[in-house]
């Protein structure tokens, strides 16, 4: 993973640990062919209100560290998936059971990932 690619996931990953998301994944599809982030970092909530808090942290910590914004942020309406898009990387905050069915670290099985532990 590039320097830059490397920055902005470091980030996103300090604001969902800022609201104690937890099971963090980071999936490196760089290099990879018909990809539309160069990495995903992937995150559970425990509850809507949970991944709302996250969501929030994760746009905070992202413009106040890196004058970065979102392209776009998808699933606020009901918070049991929230996609946030910032072109080179994409956050996905999930409920636990919708992480399970949307499975995407299997979708994208080729790639490496790495798992972040939790803090707690």
């Amino acid at each position: 993973m590039n320097k830059d690619i490397k920055i902005l996931v470091d980030t996103a990953v300090k604001g969902i640990k800022e609201k104690k998301g937890h099971n963090i994944c980071i999936v490196d599809m760089e290099g990879m062919e018909g990809v539309i982030a160069q990495a995903f970092v992937i995150c559970e909530g425990g509850s809507p209100s949970q991944i709302s808090a996250i969501v929030d942290s994760v746009e905070e910590t992202m413009r106040k560290d890196l004058k970065e914004k979102t392209v776009r942020t998808a699933g606020t309406e009901n918070c049991i998936w929230v996609a946030m898009d910032y072109t080179d990387i994409m956050v996905h905050i999930f409920l636990p059971e919708a992480r399970d069915f949307y499975n995407l670290e299997e979708l994208w099985q080729d790639a490496p990932t790495t798992q972040i532990p939790d803090e707690d």
